[in-house]
């Protein structure tokens, strides 16, 4: 079965792999100026609850797993 993944679906990927993975006292800002398709995937991981703030903000414990699976799965494949 092939899935067409949204734009907005693999910025939210990038976007998880970029929060800090040793301590969850990191995180991240987005800025105003930045693309509107990073505004737009924080705005969603927002919305679904992996992140602490609309533009960015630290992980959740959700989003903490969440990232954690995703490094299993990226590291796997490189």
């Amino acid at each position: 079965m092939i899935k067409n993944y949204s734009d907005t679906f693999l910025e939210e990927m990038k976007l998880l792999a970029k929060f800090p993975e040793t301590s969850q006292l990191e995180g991240l800002k987005i800025h105003k100026e930045a693309a509107h398709s990073v505004i737009q995937a924080a705005q969603s991981l927002f919305d679904k609850g992996l992140i602490s703030q609309h533009d960015g903000g630290y992980l959740t414990d959700s989003g903490l797993e969440t990232a954690e699976h995703l490094r299993h799965v990226m590291t796997t494949l490189n």
